[in-house]
């Protein structure tokens, strides 16, 4: 990412993506739900983009059914076709697996498919599609669809469970703890302070949570760049002295998903500055370490980096 290539994100993306984890939190809580409704089995569902469609849906397909549903999640009508989807899938565990793509934020899927409209809902057996159900279907119509698909891959599919067998117990997601739910809304009604104190109050009570330390971490992000004008940073950028400058182009390319850039802009000042502004690099690029897992591969490579530039 270049200076000029520096915008104001709509919302945070990659590791500090809070919006993206807010669609998954919802996501988990219709199929609490669902599995309440099914006698509490959670539903066989796979939330899939674009990096883990080959894994999540391609290879899964050679042995098993994969029901992959195109839709996109912002969507009311298109979420109580999910819920439906859900409902039918936990009735059929086993048998096949709901897999789901946003296709507003993966969309090399939808164009691999040739997807016209949406929602869809794709049969995909040993790597290719077999059916299709185009729109949105009644229940009625899907038990049909779905009547018909089992018959033509009886032989390859696993049998239904009979009525009355001891479902196989499967691991239930943990609930949702009820501050970082808070902690969500409030990013998304553009209260920050409500988010920070909502994080500080599960830290308070758990203070190794890392959902807590990862979403103060990106508020922080959010707050530092907020009121920053793009276009006066890009400016500011020509004046190599200006470290405020550099640490503030760093937090725009974490926000952008530029993290490997971010840390080695930062890695970067390190090595050509020393005294206190080798000081504030040095703790500005730690801090944008805990807007990521601990495990993740970039901060190892930048820990690596970091320690050539001091040493």
């Amino acid at each position: 990412m270049s200076p000029a290539d520096f915008t104001r994100p709509g919302s945070l993306y990659g590791a500090v993506d809070l919006g993206a984890r807010k669609q998954a939190l919802e996501a988990q809580a219709r199929r609490e739900s669902a599995a309440q409704e099914t006698g509490g089995v959670p539903a066989p569902v796979i939330d899939v983009d674009d990096a883990n469609f080959a894994t999540e849906v391609v290879e899964r397909s050679m042995n098993s059914l994969v029901l992959l549903e195109l839709t996109v999640t912002r969507a009311e009508q298109a979420k109580q076709y999910s819920l439906l989807l859900e409902k039918l899938a936990a009735e059929n565990a086993g048998r096949w697996i709901l897999a789901r793509v946003d296709v507003e934020i993966n969309q090399q899927i939808a164009q691999a498919l040739r997807v016209q409209n949406v929602p869809a809902l794709y049969a995909i057996f040993q790597g290719q599609p077999v059916a299709v159900v185009p729109g949105i279907a009644t229940e009625p119509q899907l038990r049909d669809w779905l009547s018909q698909l089992m018959e033509a891959l009886a032989q390859y599919l696993p049998p239904p469970t009979e009525e009355g067998e001891e479902k196989q117990e499967q691991p239930q997601e943990p609930p949702v703890d009820p501050d970082v739910l808070a902690a969500e809304q409030a990013v998304d009604a553009g209260d920050l302070d409500g988010a920070v104190a909502a994080y500080e109050r599960l830290l308070a009570r758990s203070p190794n949570n890392q959902d807590a330390k990862l979403g103060l971490a990106g508020l922080g992000l959010i707050r530092r760049t907020q009121d920053v004008d793009p276009a006066d940073l890009q400016s500011r950028l020509a004046d190599p002295a200006d470290i405020e400058a550099q640490l503030l182009a760093a937090d725009f390319e974490m926000l952008s998903g530029e993290v490997d850039r971010a840390f080695d802009r930062l890695v970067d000042v390190v090595r050509r500055t020393s005294g206190a502004e080798r000081d504030r690099a040095r703790v500005h690029l730690l801090g944008l370490f805990d807007t990521l897992p601990g495990d993740d591969p970039s901060i190892a490579r930048a820990r690596r980096n970091l320690a050539s530039a001091l040493f």
